[in-house]
């Protein structure tokens, strides 16, 4: 049986998605839990691999187990074995031929920027501080530019081992309310920082530091070296999946900031 399954996390005391040997892992936590509960050791394939700190409303994963459990009894059964900063929100049965990250058709992305002058202390690892305020409208400009398909080096990290720069960003857009700023961003695919390397760029034009028509130079340039401050990762959820229709998968909204 193939099994696919929401996840929710707090990335802040987590070194990423990836399991490593001797450190916290979101996946760690996970495939040790439900080992417990199909008494059997238990390897899972995420949509999404997510940095250190970097936190997930809409993670979809999925495993295969011989185990008889009702969907109910994997996710409660799960989250019983879980860290508080883990949640199952939903499993369900799938066709043999559902992989969580070759099948995925488009992943979605919030960056959440809280702009004020004093620190944050309740959400202090859940947003990016910001103490100066932004401008939207030149932001919303310059997120215009990157919109399609185009080569995002300037916008990857130096160390990203993606085999081509290519994709293609079917929504960016830049929305305020009160004192927070979201960066929504849909995209088939996302280099290693590339939405943080863009909510930095869109930051220093919001400042006024570049104006909005550096992200298109930015894009031609085809050079990370020129490109803005990577911004840092407690303001990044990724908070959507998209799949074939025939897969049906349940239909999950969370609370971001």
């Amino acid at each position: 049986m193939r099994i696919a399954v929401g996840v929710e996390y707090d990335g802040s005391r987590f070194r990423g998605w990836q399991a490593q040997t001797d450190t916290r892992t979101v996946q760690g936590v996970v495939e040790a839990a439900l080992s417990k509960v199909a008494d059997h050791p238990v390897r899972v394939i995420c949509a999404g691999r997510t940095d250190t700190g970097v936190h997930a409303t809409g993670q979809v994963i999925h495993f295969d187990s011989q185990a008889s459990r009702s969907m109910r009894s994997w996710v409660l059964g799960t989250n019983a074995n879980l860290p508080p900063d883990v949640s199952l929100l939903w499993a369900t049965e799938v066709a043999p031929g559902f992989h969580a990250r070759f099948r995925a058709t488009a992943r979605s992305y919030r960056y959440v920027i809280l702009q004020r002058f004093t620190r944050p202390a309740l959400l202090r690892q859940r947003v990016c501080w910001h103490h100066r305020r932004l401008e939207l409208a030149p932001m919303r400009v310059a997120a215009m530019h990157l919109l399609g398909e185009h080569d995002f080096t300037s916008f990857r990290a130096l160390a990203c081992q993606a085999k081509h720069p290519v994709r293609t960003v079917e929504r960016l857009e830049v929305g305020g309310s009160g004192d927070f700023i979201h960066i929504d961003v849909t995209a088939n695919g996302f280099l290693h920082h590339m939405v943080r390397n863009i909510a930095g760029v869109l930051m220093a034009i919001g400042e006024g530091e570049r104006a909005p028509d550096w992200t298109r130079d930015l894009l031609h340039a085809r050079d990370r070296t020129v490109g803005g401050v990577t911004a840092p990762p407690g303001g990044l959820y990724l908070v959507g999946v998209r799949y074939p229709e025939e897969f049906d998968l349940p239909a999950v909204s969370a609370a971001v900031p």
